[in-house]
């Protein structure tokens, strides 16, 4: 009964989480240690239940207390201050404002197939994304912070000293780019994305501008960029099954013999029964796309052989992430 009741009053943690990212707790403490009448002036709380919201977060292990006096922990610290390089509450902020609310209509959705986000009422959130400078910059750079765990884990099992140039499809801010690059100095990149993508993506690669490129594009008007390597991280599971196999086929058109495909996303394991975090992804593209839906490695293998690609390897990366691999 105790974890069935748990499970089921998840949203309680989740709902004093996402506040916290929310009000900022965790960038107002930064490297501090406050008090609660500390925390509450800084944020302006009522002294209701803040004491509560605090310790509420001490035992979800996301803040610690010592003395009457709250931090953060080596985690909050790294990844939900504002201030940090590698802050991913942008994405946790989101999931605030919009996703919580949308996955009310989870129900509606199983039974009616239709997504519950700004669709419902003729609205497109990312047309509106890429028309904010600031919010898509956030936003850029929250989903850079989510992909590095498995940046850094592609960086280093990928076969690299194979091929010379690799383009990712939907570079973002290129967060992978930088990261193989860095640990494969013989390689040149290419990040292929939207035109309002580029400012971000250049400011971000600076630092090897000699070795990347951006490469303004849209996959489903244009060719893909032609590169030793494709790249397709957290693209496939947006689109319906359609569009997945346009997406290969045009991969397979743009590599020369011998080049490799590499798609990376929370694969749901062969059998359906483990990757908790995969199969939950693809309940949120029911929420948030008219088609899209999350695959195993075995589908995704059948798919790339229909393309025509050969010798598909499936690798874990990092989390609940892995990647299929496979040669033209």
């Amino acid at each position: 009964m105790e974890r069935i009741l748990r499970i089921g009053m998840g949203f309680w943690e989740s709902r004093t989480l996402l506040s916290a990212v929310e009000l900022g707790v965790f960038t107002v403490l930064g490297h501090r240690q406050l008090t609660v009448a500390e925390l509450e002036d800084e944020l302006g709380l009522h002294p209701r239940a803040s004491r509560d919201f605090f310790d509420a977060l001490v035992a979800m292990e996301m803040l610690r207390r010592s003395n009457g006096r709250y931090a953060n922990t080596a985690d909050t610290a790294t990844y939900l201050d504002r201030n940090g390089s590698e802050y991913v509450g942008g994405f946790l902020e989101m999931a605030s404002d919009r996703l919580y609310g949308f996955w009310g209509g989870l129900t509606e959705a199983l039974r009616t197939g239709l997504p519950q986000n700004e669709a419902r009422n003729g609205g497109d959130f990312f047309t509106a994304l890429y028309r904010d400078p600031e919010r898509l910059r956030d936003f850029q750079r929250a989903m850079t912070g989510l992909s590095m765990p498995s940046a850094h884990a592609l960086a280093e099992v990928f076969p690299w000293q194979r091929w010379k140039t690799v383009a990712d499809i939907g570079t973002a801010q290129g967060g992978l780019l930088r990261t193989v690059l860095e640990l494969a100095p013989h390689l040149h990149g290419i990040g292929y994305d939207l035109p309002a993508v580029e400012p971000l993506f250049t400011e971000h690669v600076a630092p090897m501008a000699d070795r990347i490129e951006f490469q303004p594009g849209d996959f489903f008007t244009d060719e893909l960029p032609t590169a030793d390597v494709l790249v397709l991280g957290h693209i496939l599971h947006d689109w319906d099954l359609p569009t997945k196999r346009m997406l290969l086929e045009k991969a397979y058109r743009a590599l020369p013999d011998g080049g490799a495909i590499l798609v990376y996303e929370a694969l749901i394991d062969d059998d359906r029964r483990t990757n908790l975090p995969g199969l939950l992804m693809s309940l949120n593209m029911l929420i948030e796309t008219p088609g899209g839906f999350d695959f195993t490695a075995a589908e995704l293998r059948e798919w790339l052989a229909e393309a025509g690609f050969q010798e598909a390897c499936h690798e874990h990366l990092a989390g609940a992430e892995s990647m299929v691999w496979a040669v033209k």
